[in-house]
């Protein structure tokens, strides 16, 4: 038979059975992918193994950080959760999968989630998986974020904070319920505006959504959360790099984009040459100002393509995971009324200047850090796994070798309602995080305070609500400083409650997003 006479024959048959040689090759893809070498005997739901649909079926719920928990709880400290993607449960790989020399790189779920400016995708600090550009970009703004640099700025968080309660004491006066969930967040946004642009973005001062950005955050989540878990179909979608060449105008598109772009414009303009003039009078503290002078003296170590893209990350992260963080504080406080005396109390008689300082909180105030960290422990704001490539070669996770190019992660939600860890995970007990407390009851005398110190390191060993390793969330500082001054604020002025038996709605969208019920404030008569 002449080569021709056999391509002509395979030609023939494809074209007699196409459906029966699509389901062959369909069979052996499926097949393939169950029994991947290394990963065929880690547990997991049955369909997970043979297809990424289950996965993403899942997330499509929003309920996926249930689904984990629950999967761990019934097949142990491996889950594979789809065919290339084992979930961990073990804080002693915390260390290992996210160490400080990055050789478990990020995975394609990170770069769908940047801006695109100047026609193609600009990576930021959270969506690189290059750890030399990571390291690199970190180097030019690391200082900003530091608790030091930022408390050079509580003045401008202390004019929000005042404006906050301005806004709030308007409901209390007249008995009108409000949705707090929502004015924790504008909160959020114009402390954001002030150490970002030295400037209130609007929310607070409107009392709602500026410029539509609070939906559509909520909607860049939702697509990242869900192509994330396919990301090779981005490139096909809202990642076409055809897109914005045959569409220039889709850049306007990008709300988060023009809102930092906007927010600069308010300060300096962005001339052809790439020159960032601020004000005369104007530099100070903020980050644009910092930045802008860095560019200024040297533009070789910030250009203006840094300034942007790393303004424009403050704005699409800065406020939703703090005001998640925020929102669980006070929603876990009214439902457990006897924590809520007690961090009343102790706020009460504490001395605290009219504006809580961030210093006072941190050392005058031990329980109302507990109650943040167990907040965080029990209602942390991402809700999927914080995914990475297993390096060339492969490593050994929980006693397993798993093979190189494997996806693993560690979800927050998993490692914090660990019941070894976190004895009575569902419940809300901030005095777990405080020497003293046993899970058993009353201690008794043959207890040692260094067992309450073995107990406390291995939790905060556990304790993963801003990652870990050389990728830890850079704006940890921002959240930790809104938190220890606002809620203080916040109960020293008024009773919160939420009336009858109201629950909260809960909806996973990479971040884990709540629905408050409103809620009534009183103002307190303290004497």
């Amino acid at each position: 038979m002449t080569e021709t006479t056999a391509h002509s024959t395979i030609f023939q048959w494809v074209a007699a059975y196409p459906f029966t040689i699509l389901f062959c090759l369909t069979a052996v893809w499926l097949l393939s992918n169950k029994f991947k070498p290394g990963l065929r005997s880690i547990p997991g739901p049955p369909l997970a193994a043979y297809t990424k649909l289950w996965r993403l079926l899942d997330v499509r719920r929003g309920q996926a950080h249930w689904t984990s928990i629950a999967l761990h709880k019934k097949y142990g400290k491996l889950v594979r959760l789809a065919p290339n993607v084992v979930s961990v449960s073990d804080p002693a790989m915390v260390p290992v999968i996210y160490n400080i020399k990055g050789d478990f790189t990020k995975t394609g779920f990170y770069p769908i989630q940047c801006v695109s400016w100047q026609k193609k995708p600009q990576m930021n600090l959270f969506s690189t998986r290059s750890e030399v550009e990571h390291r690199e970009q970190k180097k030019k703004v690391a200082n900003a974020y530091s608790l030091e640099s930022l408390l050079k700025m509580e003045g401008k968080i202390d004019e929000c904070t005042r404006l906050f309660q301005e806004k709030l004491g308007e409901f209390a006066d007249v008995g009108r319920e409000v949705d707090l969930g929502s004015w924790l967040q504008y909160y959020a946004f114009d402390v954001v505006g002030e150490l970002t642009f030295d400037k209130k973005l609007g929310f607070l001062e409107k009392g709602g959504d500026v410029d539509g950005m609070m939906e559509a955050i909520e909607g860049m989540l939702l697509y990242a959360s869900q192509c994330g878990q396919v990301p090779e179909a981005h490139p096909f979608l809202l990642g076409n790099p055809l897109f914005p060449i045959l569409m220039p105008q889709m850049e306007t598109w990008n709300a988060v984009l023009n809102f930092t772009l906007k927010a600069i414009n308010t300060r300096t303009t962005i001339s052809r040459d790439g020159e960032l003039e601020l004000e005369e009078g104007r530099v100070g503290n903020d980050m644009l100002s910092r930045w802008a002078a860095v560019k200024s003296s040297d533009p070789l170590k910030m250009s203006t393509r840094d300034v942007v893209v790393h303004l424009s990350t403050n704005v699409f992260a800065g406020s939703d995971t703090t005001a998640i963080a925020l929102r669980a504080i006070l929603y876990f406080l009214i439902k457990n009324p006897a924590a809520m005396q007690k961090l009343v109390r102790e706020i009460d008689e504490a001395e605290l200047s009219p504006i809580v300082q961030d210093r006072e909180a941190r050392e005058r105030l031990p329980y109302l850090n507990a109650v943040i960290k167990e907040a965080m422990r029990l209602h942390p704001s991402v809700g999927l796994l914080l995914e990475r490539h297993v390096p060339k070669g492969g490593a050994t996770i929980c006693d397993t070798h798993i093979p190189g190019g494997t996806i693993v992660g560690i979800n927050a939600w998993v490692l914090h309602h660990d019941e070894t860890i976190f004895p009575q995970p569902e419940e809300f007990i901030p005095e777990r995080w405080l020497e003293g407390w046993s899970p058993y009851g009353q201690k008794t005398k043959g207890e040692k305070v260094a067992d309450d110190k073995d107990r406390l390191a291995e939790m905060e060993k556990s304790f993963f609500p801003f990652g870990a390793g050389s990728r830890t969330c850079i704006g940890r500082n921002i959240s930790m400083i809104e938190m220890r001054k606002i809620i203080p604020q916040l109960l020293r002025e008024f009773e919160v409650s939420i009336p009858g038996d109201k629950e909260w709605v809960c909806r996973n969208v990479w971040f884990v997003q709540q629905q408050m019920p409103p809620c009534v404030l009183k103002r307190r008569n303290k004497v």
